[in-house]
């Protein structure tokens, strides 16, 4: 699977955990950013992420920011995104499942690296 991924400076750990996993997973990540720990404006990663996936460039999209809500909100702002802020594996199905979701959203300061 082809998956775009994005965060801001509140997630950056996050993110580059879940890059290697899902790419030792054998899925194709495309790394929107950010790239480090400085502070950045969470809507242009979560509008770089929903491009990709609106375009079909990517299947899915993954963005995560501090607490997974005001990314997800943005992410929401671009036609044809349904970005869900999930906290729990049971969640994460079930918006995909009942709500077709194409996008996850992430809190680092609110889910654990293990559930995320």
């Amino acid at each position: 699977m082809k998956l775009g991924i994005g965060c801001d400076h509140g997630a950056y750990e996050y993110k580059t955990e879940i890059v290697e996993m899902l790419q030792e997973q054998g899925h194709e990540v495309i790394d929107c950013g950010c790239y480090d720990r400085k502070s950045v404006d969470y809507p242009d990663y979560a509008e770089k992420v929903a491009n990709l996936v609106v375009a079909g460039d990517v299947d899915l999209g993954i963005v995560m920011c501090g607490t997974g809500i005001g990314i997800s909100m943005a992410a929401n702002k671009i036609k044809g995104i349904r970005c869900g802020l999930c906290t729990n594996t049971t969640m994460a199905r079930l918006t995909r499942e009942h709500n077709d979701a194409n996008m996850l959203a992430l809190g680092q300061r609110t889910t654990g690296i293990e559930v995320a």
